[in-house]
């Protein structure tokens, strides 16, 4: 269902890069290159400061800096998963001068469900790339009684997830988790990040949690939290030997309609966007500096020694996995998701 449509908006979609390659002249170039140089960029990260987010933030700033010949400066505007700093950038100045890391399986999922705080529409935005994506992992509170896939799907089991905004990745990875296994649940949301949620994971606040493989990596090894399940039909190369959910359990028709539809909205993490009507000329330069900064092998292999992987997607390739997913679900499906992701 996902892949044919992207198929088809990937083609058209690479129809335009190269026609707005075509127009963007050499001179362009080189005025866009000016006008970074010596500027201040921000670059906004929807999360507190030490999560996933953040961290790629930080990481990549000082690269970003050498390529633009710019100041860039990473701050930090929690609220709501990534929402309130997601509609705040969109209506902000298209003038080139601020990115963000944008949490866009989130964003996705607000779109789709028509959340009444979204004040944004993602297809719009200048898309510059994906600096990572990857499977998620339900993980689990050490102090918690519950340590296996038995144990949370046992009749009359209870069950606390620690999550965030309603549409930041850890709510409504545990909501849809909940609603297909149809699991006496209660999300906690309002931590700010992955890493105050795992804190609070780690002290038994919680029982479980639903996180990238990369912070989920970060959480096990620190002894805060167990794998319980891969919510994927990839495996991950951190937890290889961890079943996947599609392999744990024999799933109905409709779970695994729900778990598919959470692995394709899953792959649209970490995108790198700027505001609708930023000037295409400086569009394109970001787009060419964030390019190079994340196909770069001495960037990469930073990334892995702190444990921040980088696995890039194009500008292209991102804007038709956003319209495949916005235009693929049907009125039906769009009203099922909406029930469970806003229910309080």
């Amino acid at each position: 269902m996902f892949s044919r449509l992207t198929g088809r908006l990937c083609t058209s979609f690479a129809v335009a890069l190269v026609v707005l390659s075509s127009a963007a002249a050499p001179t362009s170039a080189q005025d866009a290159a000016a006008f970074y140089k010596g500027k201040t960029v921000k670059f906004i990260v929807g999360n507190a400061p030490g999560g996933g987010f953040d961290a790629y933030a930080r990481m990549l700033a000082p690269h970003l800096e050498k390529q633009l010949g710019a100041t860039v400066v990473v701050q930090n505007q929690p609220g709501a998963g990534g929402l309130v700093a997601l509609n705040s950038v969109y209506k902000a100045t298209g003038d080139g001068l601020q990115l963000m890391m944008v949490n866009g399986l989130g964003g996705v999922l607000a779109q789709l469900v028509d959340d009444p705080s979204v004040r944004f529409d993602l297809s719009k935005m200048g898309v510059l790339g994906i600096v990572s994506y990857s499977p998620w992992i339900w993980i689990a509170s050490p102090k918690s009684p519950m340590k296996s896939p038995a144990d949370f799907l046992k009749p009359g089991a209870k069950v606390t997830w620690a999550g965030s905004g309603q549409m930041g990745g850890l709510s409504d990875g545990a909501a849809i988790t909940c609603a297909a296994f149809k699991m006496d649940c209660k999300i906690v949301r309002g931590y700010d990040g992955s890493a105050t949620a795992a804190l609070a994971l780690a002290r038994g606040e919680a029982d479980a949690m639903y996180v990238s493989d990369t912070s989920a990596n970060n959480y096990v090894k620190a002894g805060n939290a167990i794998p319980i399940l891969t919510m994927s039909s990839e495996k991950s190369e951190f937890f290889p030997k961890l079943p996947t959910v599609f392999e744990a359990v024999k799933l109905t028709a409709e779970q695994k309609w729900w778990f598919e539809f959470r692995e394709a909205v899953d792959d649209l993490q970490r995108i790198l966007a700027m505001p609708p009507n930023v000037p295409k000329e400086q569009l394109a330069y970001m787009q060419q500096a964030v390019a190079k900064v994340l196909t770069d092998p001495a960037v990469i292999e930073e990334g892995k020694k702190g444990k921040r992987y980088i696995k890039y997607r194009d500008p292209v390739k991102v804007r038709s996995m956003i319209g495949g997913m916005i235009g693929s679900i049907t009125p039906e499906q769009k009203k099922i998701v909406k029930e469970v992701l806003l229910k309080e």
